[in-house]
C-alpha cells in the first residue's frame, strides 16, 4: 500500500500538483485579506463616523455580501463580466492573455470582497471599543481631532480588531475552495482532479483537509504571536 502511494505521489507527481494547488491557494488567501482589508479599513471609519449617506451604503454592502453564499458571489462576478471583458480583450488583441489571466483576477476580486465586508464589521467594532476615556485623556492634552485618531484611536482599534482579522483570515483561506468554479487550480480543485484521475478519492481529499489545517494552523500560531506582542503592557482584566 505505502508503495502505492508513493508511485501515486511522487513518480505520478501529483504530491506536487497538491502543493502547487496550496501556493496559489496561499497566494489567493493572501492577496484577498490584503485588498480586502486595506478597502474595509476606510469603509470602516466612514461608517463607523456615521457619514450620511456613505455609512448607509456601505452598511447595505456588508449586509448583503454576507448575507449571501461565497460561491454565489462568484458566480456573478464571472458570470456578470466575463462576456464584455472578453470581447474588449478580443479588440484589442489579448483574447488568449484575458482567457488565461480573468479567472485569477475575478477569484481575487471575489475572495476580497468577500474579506472587506466581514472586515468592515470587525474594525467598526474595534472603533467603537476604544475606551472612552482615553480619548477624552488626548483631548485633555490639546491633542487635535487628526492627531488624536492618528496616533491613538486607529492603533488602538488595529490592536484590539487582530483577534477579529484572524477569524477572517481563517474563513478566506478555506473560502478560496470556491473559486475552483471558475478553473483554477488551487488545492481544491487539484485534490479533485487528483481523485478523478486516479479513483483515489479518500487519500487526495484526505491530504487536501491535512494542508488546508497545516495552513490554518500556522496562522494561527503567527497570530498568536502577533497578538502577544501588540498586548504587552496592556492589562488582561
Amino acid at each position: 500500500m505505502l508503495h502505492d502511494i508513493w508511485v501515486l505521489m511522487v513518480e505520478k507527481g501529483w504530491l506536487l500538483a497538491l502543493l502547487r494547488g496550496a501556493g496559489i491557494t496561499i497566494l489567493i488567501g493572501c492577496v484577498g485579506v490584503v485588498v480586502g482589508l486595506a478597502a474595509a479599513i476606510p469603509l470602516a471609519i466612514l461608517r463607523w463616523r456615521r457619514v450620511p449617506a456613505v455609512s448607509q451604503l456601505v452598511d447595505a454592502y456588508s449586509i448583503v455580501i454576507r448575507g449571501v453564499p461565497g460561491l454565489l458571489v462568484i458566480y456573478l462576478l464571472f458570470f456578470g463580466s466575463v462576456d464584455w471583458v472578453q470581447n474588449i480583450a478580443t479588440a484589442f488583441g489579448y483574447a488568449n492573455s484575458a482567457e488565461n489571466a480573468y479567472p485569477f483576477i475575478v477569484g481575487i476580486i471575489a475572495i476580497a470582497a468577500i474579506s472587506c465586508a466581514y472586515s468592515i464589521e470587525v474594525i467598526r467594532g474595534a472603533l467603537q471599543a476604544v475606551p472612552v476615556g482615553l480619548l477624552e485623556a488626548a483631548r485633555s492634552l490639546s491633542l487635535s481631532q487628526r492627531v488624536t485618531f492618528l496616533r491613538v484611536t486607529l492603533p488602538l482599534a488595529l490592536r484590539l480588531a487582530l483577534g477579529g482579522i484572524n477569524n477572517v483570515w481563517q474563513m478566506t483561506i478555506k473560502d478560496t475552495s470556491l473559486v475552483s468554479v471558475v478553473g483554477m487550480q488551487e488545492l481544491m480543485r487539484a485534490a479533485a482532479v487528483a481523485a478523478g484521475i486516479t479513483r483515489s478519492p479518500l487519500l487526495f481529499y484526505c491530504l487536501a483537509a491535512a494542508m488546508f489545517f497545516a495552513i490554518t494552523a500556522a496562522s494561527q500560531v503567527l497570530f498568536g504571536r502577533a497578538e502577544r506582542h501588540f498586548n504587552r503592557g496592556f492589562s488582561r482584566d
